[in-house]
């Protein structure tokens, strides 16, 4: 029953794509680098403060179907008194975009990603941003993507939206000429999506994650330390038994003694 809404769900995107004007923004599909940059991204520079992180999506558009399969972060700060001041480094943006055109030319700017978990005011104007480092040739404008970096989320952490032009003519007392156009934004389907070459990355990632036996250095660290604490604690209990045989305390246990040469045997001759 659950494979037969899947497919039925696949087909009903597939038509809306394939019927989806040639300028519209039917899907968004989510790889797995882009969520994994934007976890990275939101622990660096917003993690324990009501600060977001905000990067710019790189990827490729066909026929209104868009793939985010890249990204990386941007120098961004709001102030939290007055929503519509912010800042965006736009010299960072664009040597960023220089240098990975040489790495990947076939992807390009998509639109631009912010750890929400909501939207904001200033992400319009963000949005009107980005559309000067999209090609020229493009006709599909940038998405906008909210990942939710919450670890308590259960369903899937990307929403998607696009920017619709509204046209309000309640301010021009119902003259079209005089209308004024309003944008906002609206939601398209978004959803989880990887190349081969990409599951196969993350199987192994998710593998060494959940493999008991894979030990971090912090653990081989603190193993080292409870072992060379247990030796400290047996050294000191030799040496308060000697020194209460030599005076005089208690008598001499030859299996001790010998247990102890043993011992004393295995040390290595580091001369």
């Amino acid at each position: 029953m659950a494979d037969t809404a899947t497919t039925k769900d696949a087909e009903e995107k597939a038509t809306a794509a394939s019927l989806a004007p040639a300028n519209d923004v039917a899907d968004v599909t989510v790889h797995p680098l882009v969520l994994l940059s934007a976890v990275d991204h939101y622990h660096r520079v917003a993690r324990g403060t009501r600060k977001r992180a905000v990067g710019v999506l790189l990827g490729t558009v066909n026929r209104g179907r868009v793939d985010a399969m890249n990204s990386f972060a941007v120098p961004f700060e709001e102030d939290s008194k007055n929503p519509a001041v912010f800042y965006l480094d736009h010299n960072y943006l664009e040597n960023m975009l220089a240098m990975f055109r040489k790495v990947n030319a076939k992807e390009r700017v998509v639109g631009f990603y912010s750890t929400g978990p909501q939207i904001r005011p200033n992400d319009l104007r963000i949005h009107s941003l980005l559309k000067r480092f999209v090609p020229p040739g493009s006709s599909t404008p940038p998405v906008f993507v909210i990942i939710d970096v919450r670890p308590d989320r259960e369903s899937i952490p990307t929403t998607a939206y696009k920017v619709v032009e509204e046209v309000d003519s309640t301010k021009s007392g119902g003259s079209s000429k005089n209308a004024e156009v309003r944008q906002s934004f609206a939601h398209v389907p978004s959803l989880i999506g990887a190349l081969e070459a990409e599951e196969v990355g993350v199987e192994h990632l998710l593998r060494d994650i959940n493999d008991p036996t894979v030990s971090t250095v912090a653990s081989l660290i603190k193993a080292k330390m409870s072992g060379l604490s247990a030796l400290t604690e047996k050294l000191v209990e030799m040496k308060d038994y000697l020194e209460a045989v030599v005076e005089g305390r208690m008598k001499v246990n030859q299996d001790i003694v010998a247990n102890m040469q043993t011992i004393l045997n295995l040390l290595p001759n580091l001369n």
